[in-house]
């Protein structure tokens, strides 16, 4: 299969869909159906990994004796909760969905996981077009679900969250210890509704309370313009099919106006596709290694900066932020490692493995699972530790509220040095 269609990086998602899925798809970020999601090298029917019950006809055979051996206690647990639980008749959807996920939690990565149908649809949550929602991407594959970067202009950032807020609470409901694909599910709701997110923010002792109205999220996968002083800004806010193309395009009409100096900005992108990285990564890389998979089996996969980059030569700086995840750290961590390029701003998220999504049949949902760890032209491997930049610059509540931008003026002056020497 097109590795562009089912290889992604992490597992966030964005709370961008309430009414509605539209075109989109899915990666670390989270994006949606558009990307066809279907098939995987892992082929085959989940179900088929489970040996008939007892009364189906044996397999004297040695393997499947085995298996049937294996799969012995299932088969008395599934028998036992179909004779003797209290509330009968049981849901055996719910129960092989449950025998599913269990399986994969078993594994003890958080990246691989089950996603029920319902589950799986919000996955599905497009990175370009317009839909309504609070505009957020979310990881939720921890304890609790975290904000990993409100989408710039989206209600959610206009009503102040900020990467990094943990959301213990939804219209005035605790949420500890609720799954946070359910909390997403409280917070999703239609244009023009207000939800209200609890959260806690490092830095902060008590608890937040934030407003957020709900409405139609825009999301332009590049964004360029001229700043003052000559310097070209280009803003990546996802890695989706489309953001190669849109890249070049936009490059091509800077590059035109001969700037100084570009700034590539991935603040807040929570990434996308591997092979769009790599695809953005070459566009500032004239050769070079942009990273390294390692698989469980051993393979080892190295991926090439490709030919016809557009702006290889320019200086440039690269803002990264506590948002900046999975494909945007590929691409920062490739320019950083190759001197071709210095990072402005905070240390990023850190996530560091590559998922592949299969489609399960029957409308049994998917299953994600974690295929390779990757790792930048050092061999760094940046999972849950991030790429610390080479400038530190936060902006401060005083910033935001002022609508100052502390890092993307320290990065105009990394350009101005740069040019200076």
């Amino acid at each position: 299969m097109n590795r562009k269609a089912g290889v992604i990086l992490g597992s966030l998602v964005g709370l961008l869909l309430a009414v509605g899925l539209f075109v989109g798809g899915v990666a670390v970020g989270t994006l949606s159906p558009q990307f066809q999601l279907l098939g995987s090298k892992l082929a085959g029917p989940v179900l088929q990994a489970f040996p008939a019950p007892s009364d189906a006809a044996p397999d004297t055979s040695a393997a499947s004796t085995t298996t049937q051996e294996l799969f012995g206690p299932f088969w008395q647990a599934w028998d036992l909760i179909h004779v003797r639980f209290v509330d009968q008749p049981v849901d055996d959807t719910a129960l092989l969905r449950g025998s599913i996920r269990g399986m994969l939690d078993a594994l003890g990565d958080e990246h691989t996981a089950y996603m029920d149908p319902e589950q799986y649809r919000q996955a599905n949550i497009g990175l370009t077009g317009e839909y309504e929602g609070i505009g957020a991407w979310v990881d939720k594959d921890g304890k609790y679900l975290t904000i990993v970067a409100p989408i710039p202009g989206s209600p959610a950032e206009k009503a102040g969250v900020k990467a990094g807020d943990v959301v213990i609470g939804v219209d005035g409901e605790d949420m500890t210890g609720i799954d946070p694909s359910l909390v997403i599910q409280r917070i999703l709701g239609p244009k023009g509704t207000t939800v209200l997110l609890t959260v806690t923010r490092e830095g902060t002792p008590d608890p937040i309370d934030l407003s957020v109205k709900r409405d139609s999220i825009n999301i332009p996968s590049v964004e360029g313009r001229m700043l003052d002083g000559g310097f070209g800004y280009v803003q990546l806010l996802s890695f989706g099919e489309e953001t190669t193309r849109d890249l070049r395009s936009a490059l091509k009409e800077l590059l035109a106006q001969e700037p100084h100096g570009l700034i590539l900005d991935l603040r807040g992108n929570g990434g996308g596709y591997l092979t769009t990285a790599v695809e953005v990564t070459s566009e500032f890389l004239a050769q070079g290694v942009v990273l390294t998979e390692r698989f469980g089996d051993g393979r080892v996969e190295t991926y090439q900066a490709r030919a016809g980059g557009l702006a290889t030569e320019i200086p440039m700086v690269v803002l990264v932020d506590a948002g900046s995840a999975s494909a945007s750290e590929i691409v920062a961590g490739s320019l950083q490692d190759l001197g071709r390029a210095i990072l402005v701003g905070e240390t990023t998220y850190g996530k560091g493995s590559v998922q592949d999504w299969v489609t399960l049949d029957g409308d049994g949902g998917a299953v994600r699972v974690t295929i390779a760890r990757w790792y930048t032209p050092n061999e760094r491997q940046i999972n849950e530790a991030g790429l610390e930049p080479d400038v530190k610059v936060l902006i401060s509540e005083e910033d935001f509220l002022a609508g100052r931008d502390p890092q993307l003026d320290r990065a105009v002056e990394a350009l101005r040095a740069e040019l200076g020497s």
